[in-house]
């Protein structure tokens, strides 16, 4: 039979995990500190649903059974792990420090004077974890509730529950305690932007904050047996007013990099200075055998190597890197045209590397996400898993659209904490008809299958601009090469090259998809008079760089 004490706690985490969830684009399009990236309710959400995942494992089994601080430990480990950002770091602080005083008293009830020393470990822990703490954020929000439940303690009676007092009367003299708490932690993220410049400039409170206040208006809820948290006044980020302010942004560097160590003695304070030296916004957070890593770096593969090469080879996971310059730009252009509204998190979503202003256009029609992989079609392994990130989705499929990036998207699948499977696509134009087998609603698993047997279906060819001399004397620098699959099938001049590709490419095919690249040498009427009969021409501008042409029959 599972312990009560924790189905009591695992229903407070879970209703405090669904009102975050229901808020949580809310709290993203407010995230204007350190960075404007718009991930604050997406990373405090990850944390909160890791300690749920945590409860969930360990439910059926009898607190004495495993033990309180075995509980706690794990409890603690979990939110460390799941944590990612700022703000999931310093909440799975929050989370560890007020854990460790709950199970200071093994089985005594949980009562005012419990809460309050629990609510002063928290906010202790909280502020520990940040080299230099900024007033106006979350940690002015968890000092606030600690102060004000301290207060009240000094004029409360009973500050002390007898053993065997029932859960009912237990939740309901929470439910008073977290409630004036409430009230200072809504005081404290109003009075934000008075104590941050950042945030009275954008006209926001901060997001970290605000979060904060919307988890414990869940745990009221689940208290009081309420399906509805208590009242919160609604958050707005102003719309029509640029939230990244240059003069504010705290950070010169691209990714966002989150990774776990564990090992044996190890020395968390050890290796800020050297994650310094890389980059800024360090986080170094846990104990002698796991560490919770964040830092903001242009080189999330040095961040990792310091871990690394360290002594005693602690192993490295749960690695999770995100391009903040990316996040900054869509969520700009979110909040620009839509206003506050929010973003669907569906099952899986697609990844794609792609090329030219046109062909990432095109992707993005059909709901992609694109990794820019530049003239070359070469981005880095932490690229990709910036991409994998990014999506709005729990999974991810990734088209490589070169054989040139199947193993950087294998590893930054490896690496990735999301679930992702790669589909090992060789032309940048395959993906164009072969997501549209795409099912939001599937996993990667299934999404991978359907979208890899489409792309085999696909019959690709291109034609391209000899960048020089042929050694063998076939073309000249200039000359028109075109190619089947990735065979070179013919070369000379760019009419007669393309009519031959189209001949071999659109065999037995009904549709042909075209798409043209930087500086290609004919106009859409040429191009529509060399396609076979039969064969319907969909023609767009791709501007990719190096083909002049790109070619996809079905």
């Amino acid at each position: 039979m599972p312990d009560p004490s924790i189905v009591r706690f695992r229903r407070a985490v879970a209703t405090a995990c669904a009102e975050l969830d229901r808020r949580r684009q809310e709290v993203n399009d407010l995230n204007v500190f350190p960075v404007a990236d718009g991930d604050t309710g997406d990373n405090m959400a990850m944390t909160m649903r890791a300690v749920l995942s945590e409860l969930d494992r360990i439910n059926g089994q009898m607190v004495d059974d495993i033990g309180r601080d075995e509980l706690v430990t794990a409890v603690a480990r979990a939110a460390l792990l799941g944590a990612r950002g700022n703000s999931g770091v310093i909440l799975s602080q929050i989370v560890r420090g007020a854990a460790e005083e709950l199970a200071s008293r093994p089985g005594e009830p949980i009562d005012p004077l419990l809460v309050s020393a629990a609510f002063a470990r928290a906010a202790d822990a909280a502020y520990e974890s940040v080299r230099n703490p900024a007033e106006g954020t979350m940690l002015s929000a968890v000092r606030a509730m600690a102060h004000r439940i301290a207060q009240d303690l000094a004029h409360m009676e009973p500050r002390r529950l007898e053993p065997g007092v029932s859960q009912e009367e237990q939740d309901q003299l929470l439910a008073v305690i977290l409630e004036r708490a409430l009230e200072a932690g809504s005081e404290a993220v109003k009075r934000g932007p008075e104590q941050l410049d950042v945030l009275r400039e954008a006209g926001v409170v901060d997001a970290g904050a605000y979060g904060l206040t919307v988890i414990v208006a869940g745990v009221i809820a689940a208290l009081k047996g309420d399906e509805d948290a208590p009242v919160l006044e609604h958050q707005e980020a102003p719309e029509g007013r640029e939230l990244h302010l240059h003069q504010h942004e705290s950070s010169r560097f691209r990714y966002c990099t989150n990774f776990a160590v564990t090992g044996d003695g190890l020395d968390g304070p050890s290796f800020i200075p050297r994650l310094e030296e890389i980059g800024d916004s360090v986080l170094v957070v846990g104990d002698r055998r796991t560490l919770k890593i964040h830092v903001h770096t242009d080189e999330p593969d040095r961040a990792v190597s310091i871990f690394e090469s360290a002594e005693g080879g602690p192993e490295v996971s749960r690695l999770d890197v995100a391009d903040m310059r990316e996040q900054v730009a869509e969520r700009s252009a979110r909040l620009s045209a839509n206003g506050n509204g929010g973003t669907a998190v569906s099952t899986c979503a697609p990844v794609v590397v792609a090329n030219g202003e046109g062909m990432i256009q095109l992707y993005r029609e059909l709901g992609a996400h694109v990794v820019d992989g530049g003239p070359t079609l070469n981005p880095s392994t932490y690229d990709i898993l910036a991409g994998i990130h990014a999506v709005a989705a729990s999974e991810a499929i990734v088209l490589t659209s070169s054989s040139n990036v199947i193993l950087a998207a294998e590893r930054a699948a490896e690496l990735s904490e999301k679930p992702a499977r790669v589909v090992p696509t060789r032309a940048q134009q395959t993906g164009l008809a072969a997501l549209l087998t795409f099912d939001p609603s599937r996993s990667a698993k299934e999404n991978a299958e359907a979208v890899g047997a489409a792309a085999e279906a696909v019959a690709t060819g291109g034609v391209a601009r000899a960048a020089r001399e042929d050694a063998s004397g076939r073309f000249s620098e200039g000359d028109a090469l075109g190619y089947a699959g990735e065979d070179l099938v013919v070369w000379g001049a760019p009419r007669e090259t393309l009519a031959t590709v189209l001949e071999q490419v659109c065999a037995g095919c009904e549709v042909v998809t075209i798409v043209t690249g930087e500086g290609a040498p004919l106009s859409a009427d040429d191009i529509e008079a060399l396609v076979p009969d039969g064969v319907d021409l969909d023609l767009h501008d791709g501007g990719q760089a190096a083909w002049w042409w790109l070619i996809a029959a079905e």
